[in-house]
């Protein structure tokens, strides 16, 4: 047997994880891994700090009023700190959060089903290599019989 012709005893994870779902259901398991992948990247975190740091101008000219004329008056705006704001806490952690969730739990399924499938190919290794033990344990008892 060839070593690359799949094997009946080895389940392929993506095989194993098949599953009915509708074209609602895939699309939004796609798209939530597709944030998940997107909003945990480094990227991302460079956006996010760049945006929380948007909103620093305002503090400082709150505690200090003197800075006021080292930054320009759109950045230390209510409504700039207002969207800022609202970015952060409503669309990044009311939003995003549930879509990440989703996103996590589907690439769990998939680990879930890669485990299982490295299980049963273990098991059937395991239960090979015993059947193996048997027939040289037979085969050198009876050479010794010789």
């Amino acid at each position: 047997m060839d070593r690359h012709t799949p094997n009946k005893n080895v389940i392929n994870p993506k095989d194993f994880l098949k599953k009915e779902e509708t074209k609602v259901n895939k699309f939004n398991n796609a798209l939530a891994v597709a944030i998940t992948k997107g909003v945990g990247s480094m990227w991302s975190a460079y956006i996010f700090a760049l945006l929380s740091l948007l909103s620093l101008p305002a503090i400082l000219v709150t505690i200090n009023p003197a800075f006021k004329v080292a930054f320009p008056k759109w950045i230390i705006t209510t409504s700039m700190i207002t969207l800022i704001a609202w970015i952060s806490q409503n669309f990044l952690q009311l939003v995003l959060l549930p879509v990440i969730m989703v996103g996590q739990n589907v690439i769990q399924d998939q680990q879930d089903a890669k485990a299982a499938t490295d299980h049963n190919t273990l098991t059937y290794l395991a239960n090979l290599q015993e059947e193996q033990m048997k027939e040289l344990e037979a085969i050198k008892d009876r050479l010794s019989q010789l």
